[in-house]
This record gives structure tokens, C-alpha cells and sequence, in this order.
């Protein structure tokens, strides 16, 4: 295993100040709310109103992060995550008034890193915004990079490598990877990784299903029948690569 040993640090809010944030709702009301929460803790913000206006501005201005509404004119909130996952990994948090399951995994699918349903508490709303914002950073920078297997590592760069070819993640994407490949050939359940990967103490376990499924489909040969990510049934799930360097 090689490393690149340096002092880590945990990111605190002041690290946050200045980020940008774009706010995506057609309901003026509450996107007023949410700006104002937002620039009330130190947050840049800037406001559009439909699907389309979403797409334009996250390549004009490339924020940190984008708080995107489900139900949107133009294309809905689900398409446009779609289309700005297709070319950035820009982190996104949809809000949903549909809070089935099935709403989602549609949006963890289309490429969303967190999820608030409606009515929502727009505290909890800037907390999320924090949270995904320090994993996207690196909440621990700089951490060692690690070569492991196939994969190379880069928690200071959020930077993922399988044998050597980036691999195009999501920030909870990614998180998942770097984790199970510090813990090569360990078993662990949804549950355990709901609360390592995503520092949930609850919460929808299908989210770690989704989201385990997306990761295959950029590391597998075959998705379908994985060989790297596998299923310990009964427990949950294990990356099958050595201990030792690849």
C-alpha cells in the first residue's frame, strides 16, 4: 500500500464561507426562504426557476452545490439532475413534495446525493447543505491517497482511479468507494454503511442499494454479475480486491 502521509484536518463551517450555491424552485416563496437561510450562514446564492435555466447556469457559473426542486417547469427536477450528472459531479440535494420510496430511488438513480421531502425545515436544509458540502471537500483534508487493488485513491482531490482511468462519481459515489476500499473484503450491512459513508444514524436503506447499484455500473465488467462488488447474503456487502498492493 503507498501512501502520501500528511497532517488531516476537520472541516469546519468557517471552510464553508463564500461557497456557491444555486437555488433551483419555481415557487418563489420558498425559494426566497431557502436564499435567505443559505446567505444567513455565509453561503453565495444564486436563484433560477425551472429545469432548463438549471442546466445553463450550474455550466455558467459552476456552483458548489445546487439545492434542485423535483417538480419544475420546462423538465422536471429528476431530468435535469440526469443532465447535469451526464457532465458534472457537482453535488445535488432534491427536494421532493413526493416522499415514496419509489420517488427516491428515482432521484438517487438520476444521480442526486441527498434528498429533503416537503415540508422541510430550512435549518435542516443548510445543515444537509454542510454536510454534503465538507464530504465534497474532503472532510478530513488533506487525508493519504491509497492504492489498493485496481482503485487509486485521492480523498484530498476527490479523485478515484481503477486501473488508472478516472472514474466519473457522484460525491456519495465516491465516499462509498473510498470506504470500502480502506476496508477491502469486510462484510457490511446497509445499515453500517448508512452511518459510515453517509454519517446517517437513520434512514431509507434503499439509498445504499441505489446508490451500491450505480457504483457497479462504473467499476464492473458486467453489473449484473459482480465480481469486484458483491452481495454477502444475509449481511450486505463486501469489495472483493486484496489487501496489498495491485
Amino acid at each position: 500500500m503507498h501512501v502520501i502521509a500528511e497532517p488531516s484536518r476537520t472541516l469546519g463551517n468557517e471552510d464553508l464561507i463564500d461557497r456557491r450555491i444555486l437555488v433551483v424552485d419555481d415557487d418563489p416563496t420558498v425559494a426566497e426562504v431557502v436564499g435567505q437561510y443559505l446567505r444567513s450562514s455565509g453561503f453565495v446564492v444564486d436563484r433560477v426557476a425551472d429545469g432548463f435555466e438549471a442546466i445553463e447556469a450550474e455550466a455558467r457559473i459552476s456552483p458548489d452545490l445546487i439545492v434542485l426542486d423535483r417538480m419544475l417547469p420546462g423538465i422536471d427536477g429528476i431530468e435535469a439532475c440526469r443532465r447535469i450528472r451526464a457532465t458534472s459531479s457537482t453535488p445535488i440535494i432534491l427536494l421532493t413534495a413526493l416522499g415514496s420510496e419509489e420517488e427516491r430511488i428515482r432521484g438517487f438513480e438520476a444521480g442526486a446525493d441527498d434528498y429533503l421531502t416537503k415540508p422541510f425545515s430550512p435549518r435542516e436544509l443548510v445543515l444537509r447543505v454542510q454536510s454534503v458540502l465538507r464530504r465534497s471537500l474532503g472532510e478530513h483534508a488533506p487525508e493519504s491517497a491509497l492504492d489498493r487493488g485496481p482503485f487509486h485513491i485521492d480523498p484530498a482531490a476527490r479523485v478515484a482511479k481503477m486501473n488508472g482511468v478516472l472514474l466519473p462519481l457522484t460525491v456519495r459515489e465516491f465516499d462509498l468507494l473510498s470506504f470500502l476500499v480502506k476496508h477491502p473484503r469486510q462484510a457490511f450491512s446497509r445499515d453500517e454503511l448508512l452511518t459510515s459513508v453517509w454519517g446517517w444514524t437513520y434512514g431509507d436503506l434503499s439509498t445504499v442499494t441505489v446508490h451500491v447499484r450505480r457504483l457497479r455500473e462504473k467499476i464492473e465488467p458486467d453489473p449484473t454479475q459482480p465480481t469486484l462488488l458483491t452481495t454477502v447474503w444475509g449481511v450486505g456487502y463486501r469489495l472483493d480486491i486484496g489487501r496489498g498492493d495491485a
